[in-house]
């Protein structure tokens, strides 16, 4: 297994526990917001390529910019607020690594 299959699999992992927790709570998991920052920082590492930069970041952005546009839904409003602030907790330093590999990729051409 190399690098790349092991940043897909975190990705699907921070997504999944993201949405879970948002549902269902933490389980009584101390610091799971923790969890998902350090997840989301290897995923910045490891999954994104200098080829995907780019659309990663203008997605991450869009996303990050976007996460609590929904949270007023009546009955709904609560789920999605507590699912977009996992999914930005997990997205946000993926986001913030990929950009400052992006910086310096460019300040040393």
């Amino acid at each position: 297994m190399n690098m790349s299959q092991i940043g897909r699999y975190l990705f699907l992992a921070g997504i999944i526990i993201a949405v879970i927790v948002g549902l269902a709570g933490d389980f009584g998991i101390p610091n799971i917001g923790l969890i998902l920052v350090v997840l989301g920082a290897v995923v910045g590492f490891l999954n994104v390529s200098g080829a995907e930069a780019r659309t990663f970041l203008i997605a991450g952005i869009a996303f990050l910019a976007t996460a609590g546009a929904l949270n007023g839904l009546p009955h709904l409003g609560e789920s999605i607020a507590k699912i977009s602030a996992n999914l930005s907790a997990f997205a946000s330093p993926a986001v913030l690594i990929v950009a400052l590999k992006s910086l310096l990729s460019t300040a040393g051409d």
